[in-house]
């Protein structure tokens, strides 16, 4: 059973086709703020790359965030059209779990950006168990918060505030989309029933509609 999985939740946006776990072709491209005019274009390339089509997918797959709001809608709303069009069913995961990291020997601490001097973050065990998050904090918040222990941190995230993080570790990484796959592959053959996609946004998004016009005093 074949599996499209797609993450847009960071300026990297990751696709792959998996057949069960086994991952078949994958692309990871920076796109800056290009996720709605790079997703599907990646999308033909990874289905180009292995002789197959849409029609030939079980399910969808993508990252539900948190990440900003528009990158994260192209995806969302990419693999629920995908979904309705193709007739298959669509999972969705935290992205900031798709960072693939894990040594077996100790926690890390997954960050992205989330813009405005605040990343999203969570917190796993050297054996990938969710320990805290997905939040949204400073990033001198959380290296008072992680002070004692001083996890690996991972992600660019991280990468961006390395002199708040002083005395830590830090290593790049991004949601991968070969990972999204074999999270869900269990769930595709069981045949389980859609998730609902929402998004996992943490905050408002910057955008809102306007209020009521103001009054005004006659002179």
């Amino acid at each position: 059973m074949l599996v499209l999985a797609f993450d847009t939740s960071t300026p990297t946006v990751s696709v792959a086709l998996a057949e069960d776990s086994r991952v078949l072709s994958e692309r990871n491209v920076h796109a800056a703020n290009r996720h709605g005019e790079l997703l599907m274009p990646l999308i033909d390339e990874v289905l180009g790359a292995v002789g197959v089509t849409a029609a030939d997918l079980a399910a969808v797959a993508v990252g539900l965030g948190p990440g900003p709001f528009t990158g994260l809608r192209v995806g969302i709303v990419t693999a629920a059209a995908l979904s309705d069009a193709l007739g298959v069913h669509a999972y969705g995961v935290c992205s900031l779990g798709l960072v693939v990291y894990g040594d077996g020997e100790r926690d890390y601490v997954v960050m992205t950006d989330a813009r405005r001097r605040r990343v999203y973050w969570a917190h796993y065990s050297a054996t990938e168990h969710l320990l805290g998050g997905p939040e949204l904090d400073t990033p001198q918040s959380l290296a008072d918060r992680f002070a004692v222990g001083r996890p690996l941190l991972v992600g660019d995230g991280a990468e961006l505030y390395r002199d708040t993080f002083a005395g830590f570790e830090v290593v790049a990484g991004h949601p991968q989309a070969s990972r999204l796959a074999a999270e869900v592959a269990p769930r595709v053959r069981r045949g389980d029933p859609s998730d609902a996609l929402e998004p996992l946004y943490l905050r408002r998004p910057d955008a809102r509609p306007p209020g009521p016009p103001k009054s005004v005093t006659p002179a």
